[in-house]
């Protein structure tokens, strides 16, 4: 199936290295994570890819320009389109409308996840509405304290499952949500989401294993060290470029 990638944004919450190369190019290892997240995709048999750029994008071209021969001699199709500098997320997605098929997996240039796209695809088929978003529970980043007359009573590392289920950026989509959108300073997590969810067109797959989003160096750093101490959840072991 067809893989959306939205790497168009201007990373701002990780200027430190966005202020030269679009996020989705900075390196985890010896690669970009965009590389990665393709790879993952690959590992599942999605080798159709479609890149939404537009901040920075012309090192998104120039990478690929000599990687794309070898990447075709694999199946892979990489198609890069420019979708504007100051263009939202469902702006890129309402942009890529000639390029797409009727149904198509989209994701975002700065996370990784060891979601099970196939069981993504197939919940989002047996539900059969227009959209389904992998839901995910957003990484402990703080413990907890029970305290009680000055005291602490209990300290503990904060547990995922504390938190609520948010958007893991892993979705399933039917291209008439392109219709959903406005023009390119529509984000499609505002109203194209809240129309679907009103119309009862938004699917929910619950993903309880790992998911790591990449918005700030801490976040980088925690992504960088899994990969160099072999610990990478996302790596299958399948793809090998």
């Amino acid at each position: 199936m067809q893989v959306v990638i939205l790497a168009g944004g201007f990373g701002t919450r990780i200027s430190e290295e966005t202020d030269h190369i679009p996020k989705p190019m900075i390196l985890i290892g010896n690669e970009p994570i965009l590389m990665h997240i393709m790879k993952y995709y690959a590992s599942f048999g999605h080798k159709d890819f479609v890149v939404a750029l537009g901040y920075k994008a012309e090192i998104i071209q120039e990478f690929f320009a000599t990687r794309i021969p070898a990447l075709e001699k694999l199946g892979w199709t990489v198609n890069l389109v420019d979708t504007g500098l100051h263009t939202f997320t469902g702006g890129r997605i309402a942009k890529l409308f000639p390029h797409l098929e009727q149904e198509f997996l989209m994701t975002y240039g700065d996370g990784l996840s060891n979601v099970n796209l196939d069981a993504l695809l197939a919940h989002h088929r047996a539900h059969g509405k227009l959209a389904t978003v992998t839901a995910v529970r957003p990484p402990a980043r703080f413990g907890s304290m029970e305290i009680e007359n000055g005291l602490v009573q209990r300290f503990s590392e904060k547990s995922p499952q504390e938190a609520g289920w948010i958007n893991g950026g892993f979705f399933c989509l039917n291209k008439i949500v392109c219709s959903y959108v406005q023009d390119e300073l529509t984000a499609f997590e505002g109203k194209p989401i809240d129309r679907l969810v009103q119309e009862s067109q938004l699917a929910a797959f619950d993903h309880h294993g790992w998911w790591q989003p990449m918005d700030t160096l801490r976040d980088k750093r925690t992504l960088e060290a899994l990969w160099n101490d072999g610990n990478a959840p996302w790596k299958l072991g399948r793809v090998n470029i």
